[in-house]
């Protein structure tokens, strides 16, 4: 246990300052401080001296120089069990320092209110993390308090132990300081490498926020969590079970997807990350029963994403289906009221949602795979008619949307689309034409009506019987991306078949 004489204290954020503040008082702990947080001090009534006046030294450079002495880092970091750091503090009359109790200046806040460097640049704090670090490497002597979370827990040691500390409680949060401090520094280092445009640096840090600890993973066995840069997550579940880790690995394969559609219109339907049914047709209610009718079974279980704000109409057919998830541009109260008759049924808001991200990661063991997102906006200009029968406006419109739905599919992906809406996918398979024989039996089982479907590759069709294979079945008009040396024998079948092929400049494989 160790006692706690003296206390400096530098506050960004002063929330819930005052109630610190009395029980230090209770405890008879010395106050240091400067800058607003001593006027806060002042203002509440407390006693405190300035940090300038105890370190005889005044604030220099408009404050960027404040708490950066040898008399506020040597008390802090002398060990009190070392006959010579004693003897040095001694013979330069300084003072032990016991508590450190420190927030950073609100860089993150910074960046999403400005784009003026010099105000970005000024708001990175120096003499706070300096503090923290100095404090958390000297726990065994020293508390460090480095967020107001934490206030209640101090507190309650101080009341607990008569004004000491244990050596545990200094050691979990040493362990929160130098979370603090690498988040803070992480999101500074990715502010410069964002505005210089490296998107690969030497070394890359990734940093999060824990949003909640989710009750397993992929597996009862397995432990899992969710993280989001973001500190104010803007996925809103307003009703239902808590969410799983399967469930937001879907949310978020729905969510990237209706990013792609036209604003405020569509619906996507997702199993096990992968569109199982997807419609941009106007009317919202038939919007959603096109995306159902490419592959109810599969639906069955699944989530649904509506890109628009959910009705009663549209709730009540929502209802007659097993979902696990609904999500909405809001929800009317009549709609609420009707979906929350399923107490289960996890409603999640996406209003606020924005896809923000330009990095997509993948772990295995400690190594992690990194690339830029597959975000090409797609239009006329990144295709070409290679074959001699040309698409007519609402085929080619057609086929646009079938090839954007497709680079969501895992791939080998293959996706069959008519009036604006899914007709079958097929997904994941290693054989191209295994995906093909898929998407055409869930059309042929599922959809009674087969007028002008197109099909969409994720990739070149490296031979003519996936290709042959969708023609037999009334495909009329096929688009790939383009690279195959067999490049000329599928525009030579398409010619022969009298089918429409289109070529794509990029491809889209989605592993």
């Amino acid at each position: 246990m160790k006692r706690i004489r003296s206390a400096i204290i530098s506050l960004s954020d002063k929330t819930n300052l005052k109630s610190l503040l009395h029980s230090l008082k209770k405890n008879n702990i010395k106050l240091i401080s400067s800058g607003g947080t001593y006027k806060a001090i002042q203002k509440y009534g407390f006693n405190c001296l300035e940090v300038s006046k105890y370190t005889g030294t005044n604030e220099i450079l408009d404050g960027r120089v404040k708490t950066l002495h040898p008399k506020i880092h040597a008390g802090i970091l002398h060990k009190r069990n070392n006959k010579k750091h004693l003897k040095e503090i001694k013979s330069n009359n300084y003072e032990s320092i016991d508590l450190v109790i420190v927030n950073f200046y609100p860089f993150e806040k910074i960046l999403e209110k400005t784009k003026n460097p010099e105000k970005i640049i000024e708001n990175i704090d120096i003499g706070g993390p300096s503090l923290v670090r100095a404090a958390a490497k000297n726990y065994n002597d020293v508390t460090v308090i480095s967020s107001i979370e934490n206030y209640s827990e101090l507190i309650n040691e101080l009341n607990t132990n008569k004004g000491k500390t244990s050596l545990n409680f200094r050691k979990k949060m040493s362990r929160i300081a130098f979370s603090e401090t690498a988040y803070y520094d992480s999101v500074i280092a990715s502010y410069f490498d964002n505005s210089s445009k490296i998107f690969f640096p030497k070394k890359k840090t990734i940093y999060g926020n824990l949003i909640e600890t989710l009750r397993y993973g992929e597996n009862p066995h397995q432990l899992g969590a969710i993280y989001s840069e973001n500190k104010n997550f803007k996925v809103n579940k307003i009703h239902g079970k808590p969410l799983s880790y399967n469930n937001y690995n879907d949310i978020f394969s729905a969510l990237t997807i209706s990013k792609t559609l036209p604003r405020n219109t569509g619906t996507v339907i997702v199993k096990h990350a992968n569109p199982c049914g997807v419609s941009i047709i106007k009317n919202n209610l038939k919007s959603y029963q096109s995306a159902l009718e490419c592959d109810p079974v599969s639906a069955f279980g699944g989530i649904v994403l509506c890109n628009f704000k959910i009705n009663k109409n549209l709730a009540l057919e929502l209802n007659k289906t097993f979902l696990e998830v609904i999500i909405a541009k809001g929800f009317d109260l009549s709609a609420l009221k009707i979906l929350k008759s399923k107490k289960n049924l996890r409603l999640v808001d996406s209003s606020n949602y924005l896809q923000n991200s330009f990095l997509k990661f993948n772990s295995v063991d400690n190594n992690f795979l990194t690339q830029t997102e597959d975000k090409t906006v797609f239009s006329k200009k990144n295709l070409k008619i290679v074959s001699k029968k040309k698409p007519s406006k609402s085929q080619l419109e057609n086929l646009i949307f079938a090839f954007n739905v497709c680079r969501h599919v895992k791939s080998n992906g293959i996706v069959l689309a008519s009036d604006m809406s899914t007709v079958g996918i097929g997904s994941g398979q290693p054989s191209r034409l295994d995906s093909c024989r898929i998407a055409v039996s869930k059309m042929q089982k599922y959809i009674k009506s087969k007028k002008d479907v197109v099909a969409a590759s994720d990739a070149f069709f490296p031979f003519v019987d996936g290709v042959e294979k969708l023609i037999q079945n009334g495909i009329s008009a096929v688009i790939q991306p383009e690279g195959s040396i067999r490049d000329k024998e599928i525009i030579n079948f398409a010619n022969a078949t009298k089918t429409i092929l289109v070529f794509s400049k990029t491809r889209h494989f989605k592993h």
